[in-house]
This record gives C-alpha cells, structure tokens and sequence, in this order.
C-alpha cells in the first residue's frame, strides 16, 4: 500500500444524538447545519491538509459532505455512545486513516459545538503551537462566575466552601480561571497516541473571548448563539 504523509490532520467528531439536545450537530444554526459552521472555518483557516468529519451516522456524513469536508469512513456505533469521548474518536480515526494508507504529523479536533470559533481562531491557534513548538494545544473561555466561591452542598443541608481561603474575598482578589472551550485541541500525533489524552504535558492555552467560546449543548445554548451571531452580523 502506498502510504500518503500529511502534516496536519482536521478532525471534526459529530455524531448524531445528543442527550440534550436531539441531532444537535445537523440542527440548523442562522440557516444551516450546526456542523457548517467548523467544516467553514477549517476550510478558510487555510491550515488543514485534510478536513475529516468522524460519525456513525449516514444523515451526519451527508451534511458533512455537502459542507466539503471528507467522511472516509462510518466510525463504529460504540464510539457514538458513552462512555467513550472524543479522545477514543479521535484515536480511532486516527487507526482507520492508516489503514488507508494515510499518515498526519499534527492532529487538528474541532468540535461542531462550537460554532463560532472563527478561521482566524484556528490560524492563530496553529500559529502558537507551531511557535512554541507544541505537544499539546487546548482553546479555553474564562469563567463568566468564578470557580473559587463554589459551595458544596452536603447531604445534611450544610454548605462547605471548595475554597475556604477565598471566602469573603472580593471577585477581584480571585485568580482568573479557564476551561476548556471546545473550539481546537491541537495535538502531536506521536505525543497523542502514546499518552492517549489531550491534557498532556506540556499543554499550551489559547485563550478565546466569550462571544466565540459558546459550547451548543442545549437549545438555550443555541438561542444564545444564533443571537451573538446576530449581533455580529448586524
């Protein structure tokens, strides 16, 4: 078999259920698929040597299709139930593109719940990994509330500070905290396949604004960015 070596692999996993919100990744989103909108700005971002849309399901990879990304293979109906995650997706389309002969140095996970991470995001992102001479690449959203006054409500009705040190602190004296946005992982591929985790060491940050750090789970989620990008568009 010939083998082909490619730099940089696009991975959008999308599969079709979804607990919260049915077929979310098809649903439309200011007038097309949800999906559109990764497989969009990969295109643009002019970084992508292959644009692979991972899914069990026929309606999913059609969309993905009409959209210009590839769906060389249906991942098996495991991977499209819990627990398995986006690490064993996107491990497994890692070992199905090698069996067809193809090779990626830099894997590329862009999730279609995350619309509106724009091409620039990815640019900038690859830019940054590529400098830093990266392993791994996480995008994160800073916390609207912060995580340090979280409260844990016991079993007898009493509340417990997680934090106890910043109990009557003010915001402001709180350190700024982030998450994980969804929008890019960038990984090695060497590096990915032998830790099997994209919170590996060494992980750089790509921090994003929270207008573009919208993560679809749920239809108010989905209201929500419809109406940023209403806003956006004017």
């Amino acid at each position: 078999m010939t083998r082909e070596f490619h730099p940089v692999l696009g991975l959008i996993p999308a599969k079709l259920g979804s607990t919260r919100l049915p077929e979310k990744n098809i649903r439309a989103l200011a007038g097309k698929p949800l999906l559109a909108w990764t497989v969009e700005a990969a295109r643009a971002s002019g970084v992508i040597d292959r644009l692979v849309v991972s899914t069990e399901d026929e309606r999913v990879a059609r969309v993905a299709r009409d959209c210009g990304a590839e769906v060389p293979f249906l991942r098996p109906a495991e991977l499209a139930r819990d627990p398995a995650g986006v690490v064993q997706v996107a491990l497994h389309a890692l070992q199905a593109l090698r069996a067809q002969g193809a090779e990626f140095r830099t894997l590329v996970i862009l999730l279609p719940t995350c619309p509106l991470r724009t091409a620039k995001d990815i640019r900038d992102a690859f830019s940054l990994f590529v400098k830093r001479k990266g392993f791994f690449l996480m995008s994160v959203g800073q916390y609207s509330h912060t995580p340090f006054a979280a409260l844990d409500l016991r079993k007898n009705g009493r509340l417990k500070p997680f934090f106890p040190k910043y109990i009557g602190k003010r915001t402001q004296q709180h350190p700024a905290a982030w998450r994980a946005n969804g929008a890019m992982h960038i990984l090695d591929v060497a590096a990915f396949e032998k830790t099997r985790s994209y919170y590996s060491e060494p992980l750089l940050g790509y921090p994003m604004p929270p207008e573009r750090s919208v993560d679809v789970d749920n239809e108010a989620d989905l209201f929500e960015a419809e109406r940023l990008l209403k806003k956006t568009n004017g």
